[in-house]
């Protein structure tokens, strides 16, 4: 099926030169004569590229690529201006509102089909790799909801059944409902991190955090409770919690929710990856200039080198079927949104068999 082009262009003359040049090359074109019509014609041709004049009656090339770029369904569609304009100015607006080129009248036609066939190529490679990248999400979603969401419910039903099978005693229902408990809080866990990964996706968490945003420097308070709510679980990995706050650390802009959330995170990693025989979890918190850098550090069994750079995409994970330990992978993207957001950045150190180190920047207000 031969790929589809829509010329608007109210020179009927040029647009008709335009059009004969462009089939004789093997497309399909559409032409109309203003931005209007163009919009109406969109709504039942799929074109792979506009190419649009800008001082067109009723509607100009500038509302017609506003109103392109505005749906969601022809968003990627390649938009080149042709016009007798060849101003600096008229070149930035169009750069501004999502031209992807911008040729003036006089191009000779050989240029142009050059152009058009560069154009295309590049919108089928992004296509492509956007189906990919679509399908490997897809599949990264379905293990995880496989396994993560799997394993509880089979717990919790697990339980169910035996509680309905036989005659137990006060003991046993109340470790029988301690692990039905554990079970459902897994699950809400993973409800929530679902949740909140998508609000990071959609950008909608950004709304709460210039909302509630403030000035912060109390880090031995949060910290103090984040490890209060993980001393037990250390205490099983036979982990020592440890913090070395700089003293009269100066302010930065937070949201105290979004950043104790994204320490949690750090933290109960850094318990969950420690070595068989324990060790120690710090967490460092300095001044650096126009910084306030914050080191989790563990003494775990550290990353492979080639894992590092994707340490902080969503779903991703490492050795799944040797370290059932690690969770549903969106953990550290959240961290990574969480910070971000906070205007900082994050990077890992890491050796195997010797730990990690979890590096987070913050800008000083």
């Amino acid at each position: 099926m031969p790929e589809q082009i829509l010329i608007v262009e109210d020179d009927i003359s040029m647009a008709h030169g335009i059009r004969d040049v462009l089939e004789m090359a093997g497309y399909k074109v559409e032409v109309t004569d203003n931005g209007r019509r163009a919009l109406v014609i969109l709504e039942t041709f799929r074109p792979q590229l506009i190419i649009s004049d800008i001082m067109m009656p009723e509607m100009d090339g500038y509302e017609l690529l506003e109103k392109v770029r505005s749906r969601a369904d022809w968003v990627t569609i390649p938009f080149i201006f042709l016009t007798a304009k060849g101003q600096r100015t008229d070149i930035r607006v169009g750069k501004q509102l999502g031209v992807d080129d911008y040729l003036v009248k006089s191009v000779d036609l050989d240029d142009l089909l050059v152009v058009v066939r560069a154009k295309l190529d590049r919108a089928l490679a992004l296509n492509q790799r956007t189906q990919v990248e679509m399908t490997n999400l897809k599949n990264s979603i379905l293990n995880t909801l496989s396994h993560e969401f799997r394993t509880p419910l089979t717990y919790i039903t697990g339980y169910v059944d035996l509680l309905q099978e036989g005659t137990w005693g006060p003991e046993d229902l109340q470790r029988f409902l301690a692990r039905i408990k554990g079970g459902s809080a897994r699950l809400n866990r993973l409800i929530e991190d679902f949740l909140l990964l998508v609000r990071f996706e959609t950008n909608d968490v950004k709304q709460s955090y210039d909302m509630d945003k403030e000035p912060f420097s109390n880090w031995a308070a949060m910290l103090g409770r984040i490890f209060a709510d993980y001393r037990e679980q250390a205490d099983r990995h036979k982990v020592e919690l440890v913090t070395d706050l700089q003293p009269e650390l100066p302010l930065i802009e937070a949201h105290e929710g979004l950043l104790d959330n994204a320490f949690r995170r750090l933290v109960d990693n850094a318990i969950r990856f420690s070595r068989p025989q324990g060790g120690r979890v710090t967490v460092e918190v300095k001044a650096e200039g126009k910084w306030v850098v914050a080191r989790v550090i563990d003494q775990g069994i550290g990353i492979p080198p080639a894992e590092l750079p994707r340490m902080f995409d969503r779903f991703h994970q490492i050795n799944r079927e040797r370290m059932e330990q690690q969770g549903s992978g969106i953990g550290l993207a959240i961290v990574k949104g969480a910070i971000e957001l906070h205007k900082g950045q994050i990077e890992c150190l890491s050796q195997e068999g010797v730990g990690s180190e979890f590096i987070v920047r913050l800008p000083v207000l």
